[in-house]
């Protein structure tokens, strides 16, 4: 299944791994921030989530790493790459909604 799978059935969460000023900056609307370094420490809330969580990022890199920590820990993920992709997937969702 691929990212704009899961955002058109509206199913999984997306999670922005990069830092809170980076995502205060301009994130997915729906998105919640969860920066790359405090991943560890808050799995218990990651484990919480929707899954499959959307990872995103500015690039794709820290949701890279984001999901290869987090498919090892068992969660089922997928890298969304940058934010600014899984905002596109998610307002071509909304305006078919």
């Amino acid at each position: 299944m691929t990212v704009e799978h899961f955002i058109k059935e509206k199913r999984g969460t997306i999670v922005d791994v990069r830092t809170r000023e980076e995502f205060m900056g301009g994130h997915v609307a729906t998105s919640i921030n969860i920066p790359l370094n405090e991943i560890p420490e808050r799995m218990e809330e990651i484990k919480a989530l929707t899954s499959p969580l959307i990872l995103c990022c500015a690039s794709g890199g820290r949701s890279g790493q984001a999901e290869h920590y987090l498919s090892q820990q068992g969660i089922e993920c997928l890298n969304g790459g940058s934010w600014l992709n899984v905002n596109f997937y998610q307002s071509l969702q909304n305006k078919i909604d």
